[in-house]
């Protein structure tokens, strides 16, 4: 367990640094650091899962750590593809908007935020 325990704090320190790092980089019209961008709240958090595993891996007794190093690694995974969904769907939504660009907008801004396609 001690050895899971640890791999999953490296995990998670690793984790948190691509975090840090997408989100001291300035802001760029390339998609993809877009979504890299969008992406690194959920890497944090999935940081801190991990991290909350980790501790309870290396200090609970080894059934329960188990479950619980299992669960945190289980909700970092769902956490993170879940805000790369968010983010890719987000960004390929704007994407669209800069591509139609602004004559598709009917003049009301009504138009746009009560369309039935979100």
């Amino acid at each position: 367990m001690m050895v899971a325990a640890m791999l999953c704090l490296g995990v998670a320190a690793v984790t948190a640094a691509l975090g840090v790092w997408s989100l001291t980089r300035p802001v760029s019209d390339d998609f993809v650091r877009q979504v890299l961008r969008g992406v690194a709240p959920t890497q944090l958090a999935a940081a801190v899962m991990l991290a909350a595993g980790a501790v309870v891996g290396l200090s609970a007794p080894r059934p329960t750590s188990t479950v619980v190093l299992l669960v945190c690694i289980g909700g970092a995974l769902a956490t993170v593809a879940a805000g790369c969904w968010q983010s890719a769907k987000v960004v390929a939504r704007a994407n669209a908007r800069v591509a139609a660009g602004a004559d598709s907008c009917a003049g009301a801004c009504a138009s746009c935020t009560l369309s039935c396609d979100r």
